[in-house]
């Protein structure tokens, strides 16, 4: 892209020298006055696509977002980049309202940002008032809300399509981070997009580390986890309402900032804890997943999840709050056997047996990823329809060697039990009969099978592996629906008749590679830990007088950069990542002063 203004404004008011590379195409087309679908990673960017763009346009671009924290963050960034910027959402006065309308009509304002809710409120003009005003661009943020097929549905989304027929000729950018080939068709098709261009990235996340592993003391292993991240910021995501209390709990004992977050608290508490967490006075969030999405903080070094999610497009976004300013982040998933039963009873939609029968699936694929032995990376891309070669080095699979063992014998018991029975069951009652369990659930006829209590000398943990295996290595099959059935298949008789041999894999021997760390250990820390330690001291005092969130001021990225670096003037601070011409201007002398005093009591 050949724009000598595009790079000054991205150099002055972001402080970035080039644009990533996924970025430059949706902008072209932004700045070609044309429509079109961007998905992007977590923290690929998205909101520069139309942020950047609207400096050149003539006139304001409109973006509308799902939530009010999101929304701010983002206009309290821009403001620290003197752009003209205003917002307009329920919680408003009438007299903050009136002055953005104002500086709309006036032409003072390059972009508004916005709610679906707000923008069609009965008692609102914003709709009307809009029609009248140059609008050069539309985005639309988080556009997977408009999808009842996805995980965060809002309904007023789906009244945007009223937004492009009351303005024709603007040119709407859909952009979303989280979307699978169903709700991707729904989008383009609800904001008539079908004829334009579908702008699809990498979902790669190369800085996030995946680890998912079974609940044993699950406590324990948060702490262990937490052990070298004392420090940082991070999510933790529970079920429910009573763990993220717990949780928190556990955590303040053993000295982490930590606050827990749900729906049962206040919208004040809630507030507050929020803008605690994003300014860095706290540093843990223990939530549900209502907490998350309006974040908008790029120094989240870890999310941690305590049970197994609803489906892979949460898992996705959740984990991708963190590693947002590219930085090694870790994201840790706990699971156990109780998750499915107690997530699959809220796939249950009244009176939709097509969407129940999705949300069951999308379930089972999350439960698959979790139990996975292949490269965490590899399953979680191409769940959304990306090619992944494998082997990343950077999950827990692929920095483990796994010992295998002959399990054909055991493959056999076990198909052998599902075939004897006149009725299909599901793997937990084959393995009751297998391990000769007396429980009433086991029928008289089906003690009487010669497979009945022959896998005594396996533990039922490991039996239960062993199915799953099967079920993944597909030596069995599984029927849908929330109580899953086994059926045998072509490769199940192939065995039973020993035409085949199966090769499973020993769990309780998983042995680390020599050659790797542990999946807790860090790897990323600072060159200079004292200097970066000052800096972020430095920087949390600067956002206090701005009152803006740390991050705002200078990233986790910036200040690693100025520990390497060691700039002495303004000019070599333009050279840091982040530092434009606006920030070098108001935090540029306090920064370097930090510089000096830690060179000379290092030199003295």
């Amino acid at each position: 892209m050949n724009n000598d203004r595009l790079y000054k404004y991205l150099s002055d008011y972001w402080g970035y020298d080039t644009l990533r590379p996924a970025q430059v195409p949706v902008i072209e087309q932004v700045l070609a006055n044309k429509s079109g679908l961007a998905l992007m990673p977590t923290g690929g960017g998205k909101s520069l696509c139309y942020q950047l763009p609207s400096l050149l346009l003539p006139g304001l671009t409109l973006v509308i977002s799902p939530l009010i924290a999101l929304m701010k963050d983002q206009v309290d960034d821009l403001l620290l980049r003197n752009i003209p910027v205003g917002l307009l959402n329920s919680t408003q006065s009438d007299e903050a309202s009136n002055e953005v309308f104002q500086r709309m009509t006036d032409g003072t304002l390059k972009i508004l940002y916005t709610s679906p809710e707000r923008l069609f409120a009965r008692e609102s003009l914003l709709f009307t008032q809009l029609q009248s005003l140059n609008i050069s661009l539309i985005a639309v943020d988080e556009a997977h809300c408009i999808s009842s097929w996805g995980h965060d549905f809002r309904p007023a989304y789906t009244r945007l399509i009223e937004l492009r027929q009351a303005l024709p000729e603007v040119p709407l950018l859909a952009l979303t981070a989280t979307a699978d080939a169903m709700t991707k068709q729904d989008i383009r098709q609800q904001l008539g997009l079908e004829q334009d261009p579908v702008f699809e990235n990498s979902f790669d996340r190369p800085e996030i580390h995946y680890t998912a592993i079974r609940r044993d003391d699950e406590n324990e292993q948060l702490l262990k986890f937490l052990e070298e991240r004392k420090s940082e910021s991070g999510i933790i995501y529970c079920l429910s309402r009573k763990r993220t209390e717990s949780v928190s709990k556990m955590l303040q004992s053993e000295g982490f900032l930590a606050v827990s977050y749900h729906a049962g608290l206040s919208t004040d508490i809630r507030t507050e804890r929020q803008n605690q967490f994003v300014r860095d006075d706290i540093q843990i969030v223990v939530a549900t997943i209502a907490f998350g999405m309006g974040i908008d903080k790029n120094n989240v070094r870890f999310v941690v999840h305590m049970n197994l999610p609803k489906n892979m497009e949460g898992y996705y976004q959740e984990t991708g709050r963190a590693g947002r300013d590219g930085l090694t982040s870790h994201a840790l998933l706990l699971h156990g056997g109780s998750d499915f039963m107690t997530l699959s009873k809220h796939c249950e939609i009244d009176g939709n047996p097509e969407q129940s029968d999705t949300l069951l699936k999308k379930l089972r694929r999350m439960q698959d990823f979790a139990d996975s032995f292949a490269c965490r990376r590899q399953t979680l891309l191409q769940y959304f329809g990306e090619a992944h070669a494998g082997n990343c080095d950077h999950c827990d699979n692929c920095q483990t060697e796994f010992d295998v063992w002959d399990a054909t014998l055991e493959a056999q018991k076990l198909l052998s039990t599902v075939a004897r029975l006149e009725w299909p069951y599901g793997l937990a009652h084959i393995i009751e009969i297998l391990r000769g369990s007396k429980s009433q659930k086991v029928t008289a006829a089906q003690r009487e099978l010669s497979t009945y209590g022959i896998g005594q000398d396996l533990p039922k943990a490991q039996w239960t592996q062993i199915g799953k295996e099967l079920i993944q290595k597909g030596c069995l099959a599984q029927s849908p629906g929330r109580f899953p059935t086994l059926v045998l298949n072509d490769l199940s008789w192939e065995i039973l008749k020993g035409q085949s041999t199966v090769e499973l894999t020993k769990v309780e021997f998983k042995v680390e590679k020599a050659s790797k760390r542990s999946t807790y250990e860090r790897n990323d820390t600072p060159a200079n830990s004292d200097l970066f330690n000052l800096l972020r001291a430095k920087r949390q005092e600067l956002a206090k007088q701005q009152n803006v969130p740390a991050y705002m001021v200078l990233s986790d990225r910036s200040l690693k950069e100025l520990c390497q670096s060691m700039p002495t003037t303004s000019q070599q601070l333009l050279g840091v990542h982040g530092f434009g011409k606006v920030k070098v201007q108001r935090f540029g002398a306090q920064i370097l002063e930090v510089l000096e005093q830690f060179t000379t009591s290092s030199k003295a």
